[in-house]
């Protein structure tokens, strides 16, 4: 795969797909080399873990998908057990996490790549936060999908550094 730098020449869904992959390769790279046990510590004044930041963004990133395929979310959540999916729960591991999620990854890829337009759209949900019957774009939700795992590769930096002092940059 090429750097993020590296624009694909003349690939916008390249690159965006790129960009998702390299935040995604962010979070992955915060776990990395640690036990179960110190990902699923919550090592900072927040209730998250680096193992529950994986599990979430998978989750995310399935629900997203699902939506713009405009099919059934099968691992969806019920609202009041929004927090599960912050938090390994019995039988879960981070490498079943990171599994869970390689499986996700390769369903976009290929969604992305076999959809016609990055100008398709699909529906919002119903939500408080979103204006009524609204839709977006495919890129849009790669470039929402980037805006979510860079935003929770941050909190993974800091967990990690907190955990055993290695820095992300340097």
């Amino acid at each position: 795969m090429a750097h993020p730098t590296q624009e694909v020449a003349g690939d916008e869904r390249g690159t965006l797909l790129l960009f998702v992959e390299d935040q995604r390769e962010a979070l992955r790279r915060a776990a990395a080399g640690l036990t179960e046990e110190q990902t699923s510590s919550r090592p900072t004044a927040s209730e998250l873990s680096l193992a529950g930041l994986v599990k979430h963004v998978a989750e995310v990133e399935l629900n997203w998908l699902r939506l713009a395929q405009q099919k059934p979310n099968e691992h969806a959540r019920a609202p009041q057990d929004w927090h599960e999916g912050f938090r390994l729960t019995e039988g879960e591991t981070l490498t079943s996490a990171l599994a869970f999620w390689d499986t996700v990854k390769e369903q976009t890829t290929d969604f992305i790549t076999a959809v016609p337009s990055l100008d398709d759209e699909f529906p919002l949900p119903p939500a408080p936060w979103f204006p009524e019957n609204a839709t977006v774009s495919m890129r849009w939700m790669l470039l929402h999908l980037v805006r979510e795992f860079a935003r929770h590769a941050g909190h993974a930096d800091i967990i990690r550094e907190t955990l055993d002092g290695t820095k992300a940059m340097g």
